[in-house]
């Protein structure tokens, strides 16, 4: 007979629940109209920085600036919108006794606006960490979107399952499982809770 075990489960925000690159673009081709030859879109978005690349914006530090504010005065991240699929699966997971704990770096400026936005779309977390080094939080399971998160994770946290949130602006890692879509997490997750 499997038991099934109650899991923590470490969820990062933007690239994985939230959709940044689909905020920061269509801001960008709102506020920015004669910057770009064409709007920029999603597809546009193969790498980790790609705001420096795509945009006129020659540092992090400059678009960082300009996202405290884009969003009707609210930071970028007031005004992403959830991926298609995200809250329900980790509704699925939490009806499951899996605990849902948020695990996300964000600028200074963004961080009321990032709990604003968990209530808002009603996030089923009981934990929420806003931290730059994940691996201070102990998980189950993790899913990620960061290379360098990502190896973080594997390297100190070897008896943890690691996920990698497939996304065109990341590279396979050793030591994770590819994930392609929130069912094929949610099956990982309920693999793993098989004892």
């Amino acid at each position: 007979m499997h038991v099934v075990r109650s899991l923590r489960l470490g969820i990062d925000l933007d690239g994985v629940v939230a959709d940044f690159n689909a905020g920061w673009t269509a801001r960008y081709n709102r506020d920015f109209p004669d910057r770009i030859d064409r709007d920029l879109t999603t597809a546009d978005v193969t790498e980790w920085d790609a705001p420096t690349v795509l945009s006129h914006f020659a540092t992090m530090s400059e678009f960082w600036k300009w996202a405290e504010t884009c969003a009707e005065g609210r930071s970028l991240f007031a005004g992403l919108e959830p991926y298609p699929g995200a809250i329900e699966a980790l509704e699925r997971l939490r009806a499951d006794g899996h605990h849902v704990v948020i695990l996300t770096t964000k600028p200074h400026f963004s961080i009321h606006d990032t709990y604003d936005w968990l209530a808002r779309h009603k996030v089923p977390s009981t934990e929420i960490h806003i931290l730059d080094d994940k691996t201070r939080v102990e998980c189950d399971v993790y899913l990620d979107d960061g290379v360098h998160n990502l190896e973080a994770l594997v390297a100190a946290h070897p008896r943890s399952t690691v996920c990698r949130y497939v996304r065109p602006w990341n590279t396979s890692v050793p030591g994770t499982i590819d994930i392609r879509d929130w069912n094929q997490f949610t099956e990982a997750v309920r693999t793993h809770a098989r004892t």
